[in-house]
């Protein structure tokens, strides 16, 4: 009997919450519902930590120098389209960069943007490839937790993002990093292009600095929302995990560029290997 009453009055919070989503999203594919994407965020956390490791063990490592290359490539076209999709769409075309609220209206500019989001959302699954490559190519040293709860928390978060608030000042933490992918995935493409390409790759080591700059504009931009006396932004709850991510993040990559370019000491070993952190941490 407690069971039912449970399982009725959290039937009836979705039902109730789910009414303030936004209708134009709904029948998107993945957004009618949050369980369909947490199956599939469910099923990489499990074949890359225990399924994965396990079918690899007794087998040599696949060799994905080609596919990788491609996929890299992809990304950094992909990146490139969502910047102009987000620049056309608000960011260059009528926001502030302050108080930029969400249009729930049915104009094209509007819609441009919801789109625009959705696509956003959708590849942080095709990223899941970057954790599943590492365990074909048996790098298990790589898959660490904070690169797997990366790679899961970005879709789980954004889906609530897309079906309540695809648009406004929610979104330029998503701008930001499409810029940081298209730089970052360009050096894994030429990287894994061979020793040929190497001499093209002499700006890695502004690549942790890089990554740094995103995080301080994020936590910069989100930040203002909460010095402003009047800024009716729907959703408020999103800029608060926004800004926890991007200030998390940035503490992160502080103490990895003080242990390795200022103190020059051996990292724990979730810092360790600095490919790891440029690429998985953006």
């Amino acid at each position: 009997m407690a069971f039912n009453t449970l399982t009725s009055r959290a039937v009836l919070f979705y039902d109730e919450w789910i009414k303030e989503a936004d209708p134009r999203t709904g029948n998107w594919l993945l957004m009618a519902s949050p369980f369909p994407q947490t199956f599939i965020i469910a099923a990489y956390i499990y074949f890359v930590t225990s399924l994965g490791p396990r079918l690899m063990e007794n087998r040599k490592p696949f060799d994905l120098k080609r596919p990788m290359i491609i996929y890299n490539f992809s990304i950094v076209a992909f990146s490139l389209y969502l910047i102009y999709e987000f620049l056309m769409s608000g960011w260059a075309n009528g926001y502030t960069y302050g108080c930029d609220l969400v249009d729930y209206s049915s104009s094209p500019q509007a819609l441009r943007m919801a789109w625009t989001c959705w696509l956003y959302y959708f590849s942080k699954f095709i990223e899941m490839l970057d954790t599943i490559f590492f365990v074909l190519r048996k790098k298990n040293s790589q898959v660490t937790f904070l690169h797997v709860y990366h790679h899961s928390i970005m879709p789980f978060t954004w889906w609530f993002g897309v079906r309540f608030a695809a648009g406004g000042l929610g979104t330029f933490h998503a701008l930001l990093n499409c810029v940081v992918h298209v730089i970052m995935y360009t050096y894994y493409a030429l990287s894994a292009l061979g020793p040929a390409y190497q001499k093209y790759l002499w700006w890695k080591k502004y690549m942790t600095t890089i990554q740094l700059i995103q995080f301080v504009l994020i936590t910069a931009h989100i930040g203002q929302f909460f010095f402003m006396k009047d800024c009716p932004y729907q959703f408020p709850v999103f800029l608060y995990v926004i800004g926890s991510y991007g200030l998390i993040f940035l503490v992160l990559f502080l103490n990895f560029y003080y242990h390795a370019y200022t103190k020059g000491k051996r990292l724990p070993k979730v810092f360790q290997n600095g490919n790891y952190l440029l690429k998985k941490y953006e």
